[in-house]
């Protein structure tokens, strides 16, 4: 699994700090610089450095480089300060230095509501930089050499350690959750099949409060998930229901549940896809990627909530043995599905798996699945798009995904989409046609999400990067986590269980 990045609160003067980069904006980079009889280097540096790109110089003393990333005219804008945090943590990572104080508190930003705080701006930092400094390298013969970074230090100036400190420990937390979820979603699919899924999702319960049990195909059976079981008829490789529970709350308190599509290879069954990308096909675990990262992103900050990731893991094969086009298929629910599709299988994973969840008597419920190429079409890799059955609940997504910059977009629900999942056999289709694809989709799964409050994430567009760029991106696993901060922030929003 790829190295730990470790971060901490530093207070002081910048000058008298030990390390092997400090990180600041031109003010405090020529103060510290002076105080080593070097302004004059570190200006000519500053001078020559290409417009809008950060500065590095080398300094003789306990400091041994300063970066200077190109700030600008303050206050920033926090689109602004975001793509300046980038740059930085990307210069930072590339550096071959094992350690670095940040002075990233410096800069003045303007929100919507006034200036944003040393928290919003720490957490902003350390998202960009555990963005930055992740590698995988697990199944290189010989790693790429360099120097990790491992140690970074947040400066916190006077009146504000205990905001930066929270948000160290919050960001640390979360750096941990979108390393596993990234790890997870990066592994060759001959490694990553849904017994090793549940082998890695079983390491969660070294955590204080987490359990975790895994439901396989013969316990699936005796409940009656016929949809779920039709996925995986073409595999080798079993399937398997995960099931993660974080309790940092009281029993009376009902959990969030987080349900994710976590399809370990994806052919498309007897609906083979087209050849080309189809090695990306492994990513289709993402959304079970990110519910199992933002558990152990909780479990590690050690939030006071209860918590339940479903995982369901399944292959979508082709064989004799395989599902087909027309099948029809009994869900956990009771009701029945015909299957004209057999690559439209997320959904019908999912659709049991949001059945089985009801069992929880859930605050909510939160299903993540790279589910559609359609909302690819629609929002590209920039948004990850909301369907929910609760406008409150959309609402709460869409603001966290807005505060941690991992951000998501509402799409309608609406009941005139429902007919195009009608079917002359079953009482509902797999599929509606081309139009409105990633809408239809979710309307189905609202069929199985009556009683709850529920909300779909279709993250087909921002779950993973193809081409060059190839990788997991560990979203939504931000958003998920600023949401259950958001949720633990208004105790009103935390329902008691219903007795039974």
């Amino acid at each position: 699994m790829a190295s730990i990045m470790r971060c901490s609160t530093k207070t002081g003067s910048p000058a008298e700090f030990t390390t092997d980069c400090l990180v600041a904006g031109r003010e405090r980079a020529l103060e510290v610089a002076e105080s080593f009889d070097a302004r004059a280097l570190v200006e000519q540096c500053l001078a020559q450095a290409p417009e809008n790109a950060p500065t590095v110089a080398a300094l003789p003393g306990r400091i041994k480089t300063l970066l200077v990333p190109p700030v600008g005219r303050q206050p920033l804008s926090e689109a602004q300060f975001r793509k300046c945090a980038a740059q930085a943590a990307t210069a930072l990572a590339a550096l071959r230095v094992t350690s670095a104080v940040w002075c990233l508190n410096d800069i003045k930003v303007a929100g919507a509501n006034g200036q944003r705080d040393a928290y919003w701006k720490t957490r902003t930092g350390l998202a960009a930089l555990s963005t930055a400094a992740y590698r995988y390298h697990e199944q290189k013969s010989k790693a790429p050499k360099r120097r990790p970074l491992s140690r970074v230090a947040i400066h916190a100036g006077p009146g504000e350690r205990n905001q930066v400190a929270l948000a160290v420990r919050h960001g640390n937390a979360l750096d941990a959750g979108l390393r596993f979820a990234r790890d997870l979603a990066n592994a060759p699919p001959n490694v990553c099949n849904p017994a090793w899924l549940a082998a890695q999702a079983n390491t969660l319960a070294a955590h204080a409060g987490v359990t975790v049990e895994t439901l396989d195909e013969a316990e699936m059976e005796a409940l009656g998930m016929g949809a779920f079981l039709s996925v995986t008829r073409g595999s080798d490789a079993p399937a398997k229901l995960i099931v993660a529970r974080y309790q940092g709350a009281g029993e009376s308190d009902a959990p969030v549940v987080f349900v994710g599509k976590g399809v370990t290879f994806d052919t498309g069954g007897i609906s083979l896809k087209p050849g080309a990308a189809m090695d990306e096909m492994k990513f289709d675990m993402c959304g079970a990627a990110t519910a199992a990262g933002a558990l152990k992103a909780a479990a590690v900050a050690e939030l006071p909530i209860n918590l339940i990731a479903i995982l369901a893991a399944a292959e979508n094969m082709p064989s004799g043995n395989a599902s087909r086009p027309g099948d029809i298929v009994t869900t956990l629910s009771g009701q029945t599905v015909e299957i004209l599709n057999t690559d439209a299988e997320g959904r019908l994973l999912l659709c049991d798996a949001l059945t089985f969840a009801k069992r929880y008597k859930p605050a909510v419920v939160v299903d993540v699945a790279t589910l559609t190429g359609a909302c690819v079409i629609a929002l590209g890799a920039h948004a990850s798009a909301v369907f929910a059955n609760d406008d409150a609940l959309s609402a709460a997504l869409i603001a966290a995904g807005a505060t941690s910059g991992d951000r998501a977009w509402p799409m309608p629900l609406w009941e005139d989409y429902q007919a195009q999942l009608d079917s002359n056999f079953a009482d509902v289709a797999n599929i509606g046609g081309r139009p409105a694809g990633a809408i239809t989709a979710a309307c189905f799964l609202s069929r199985f999400a009556k009683g709850f409050k529920w909300a779909h994430m279709d993250v087909a567009g921002t779950a993973y990067r193809g081409g060059k760029a190839k990788g997991a991106t560990g979203r939504p696993t931000p958003l998920l986590f600023q949401y259950l901060l958001d949720r633990i922030a208004s105790p009103a929003a935390v329902p008691k269980r219903k007795a039974p």
